[in-house]
């Protein structure tokens, strides 16, 4: 069991040592988990069981993914900081317990869609460390071809990482409704912060996914601020998962992935049963500042990111677990640290030397239909911008 395995690849090819195993579910495989009654609170909703069992190596599997994600996050701080990595990024050193609970609780036909603090789920989902940091670097290898930076990542099953505060939203509804329109018994997780809890659009999105009863689970990220503002100045009520009104809602300790984890099984549960959607409330807290350009520290006091790393940190929390329910001793444990920290640095490396794009204007327009489906040419903002997919150039002009 030791190494970095890929528990939850969706079609990419694994890149870390360990393929994924399946679960035997015996006796000896499973554990029994006894989460505080502080995890879950309920808006006209009875909570999630507290006690459950579930297997051994996926709790090491969460340990293991938690661990790159961090790493990865660390790296990607450190690059920004070298100025190999431009323009915004956003970090979610901290909440990875909630990518990581969620991936763990649904299957790969299962949808996710989220803002653009994502590079964790972008990982959980199945891509590489290499292909999200060369996204972030620009490189043609990154997981959108170096086009879209932090805010714009995808990898099937997984629909961004998106720019605008509470686009997504509408968006996730939508992808509910596909689920619901072919008859999957599948759910989508719209994601959002508690910046973007208080826009429009998430209200409209609430109330046709009620009318349509749809397999929604809306999960505000409630990290505390929203970009330099606390949650309590910025909100007339901080209780978001109350926000629905109509719709029944769950509060979760998002900084134990257990939770996250039982709360999301239960989540895709009743979505799975045709209840209709869910609001729920991952309440995370974030280490470092809004984006890179945010110190952090300015709104709150270092004291209080200190207080939140030593009591409440999910890495820690779970690495607990697995020392009390004698799943991993303290040897495993570091054997994994140090394999999650080869891999990353072993993929830092490959991204970096990987090209750049070629200056090539094709490139520009690769992205606007599936391959295979272009119209013959593509009218441009003036007559010398329409390109020609058949030729592959500009159909007035050439450069």
């Amino acid at each position: 069991m030791l190494g970095i395995s890929r528990p939850f690849t969706r079609g990419l090819k694994a890149v870390q040592a360990g393929a994924r195993r399946g679960y035997a579910g015996s006796a000896s495989d499973l554990c029994t988990i006894e989460l505080p009654a502080s995890s879950f609170e309920g808006y006209h909703l009875d909570v999630p069981e507290l006690t459950f069992e579930t297997e051994k190596e996926k709790l090491l599997n969460m340990y293991k993914e938690m661990i790159v994600i961090r790493r990865m996050e660390m790296a990607a701080d450190a690059l920004y900081k070298a100025k190999k990595i431009r323009g915004f990024c956003h970090l979610s050193v901290g909440q990875e317990a909630v990518a990581v609970g969620i991936e763990g609780a649904i299957t790969p036909q299962d949808t996710v869609i989220t803002s653009y603090r994502c590079h964790g789920f972008a990982y959980a989902r199945g891509a590489s460390v290499k292909q999200v940091l060369g996204e972030l670097m620009g490189k043609r290898s990154g997981i959108a071809h170096g086009k879209g930076g932090s805010m714009h990542m995808f990898t099937p099953g997984f629909y961004g990482g998106n720019g605008i505060v509470g686009a997504q939203v509408p968006l996730g509804a939508g992808l509910a409704f596909a689920h619901k329109y072919k008859g999957e018994a599948n759910a989508t997780f719209t994601l959002y912060g508690d910046g973007a809890a208080n826009q429009g659009q998430v209200f409209e999105s609430y109330n046709m996914a009620k009318l349509w009863n749809l397999p929604c689970i809306f999960a505000c990220e409630n990290n505390k601020y929203g970009m330099g503002t606390s949650a309590s100045r910025s909100s007339a009520m901080v209780e978001y998962y109350k926000r629905g009104q109509y719709i029944p809602g769950l509060k979760v300790n998002g900084m134990d992935v257990l939770a996250v984890y039982q709360a999301s099984k239960f989540a895709k549960d009743w979505c799975a049963q045709g209840n209709g959607p869910l609001v729920l409330e991952y309440e995370t807290y974030r280490y470092g500042g809004h984006s890179m350009s945010d110190p952090g520290t300015t709104y709150r006091t270092r004291e209080e990111v200190q207080h939140m790393r030593s009591r409440s940190d999910p890495i820690s929390g779970l690495k607990a677990i697995l020392l009390e329910k004698e799943i991993a001793t303290e040897e495993e444990i570091k054997s994994y640290d140090k394999a999650a920290r080869k891999y990353v640095d072993e993929q830092v490396a490959a991204a970096e030397a990987d090209a750049p794009p070629e200056a090539k204007m094709d490139i520009l327009f690769e992205d606007v239909y599936v391959p295979g489906s272009e119209i013959k040419e593509l009218r441009g903002r003036i007559s010398d911008d329409t390109w020609n997919f058949e030729k592959g150039t500009f159909s007035n002009h050439v450069y």
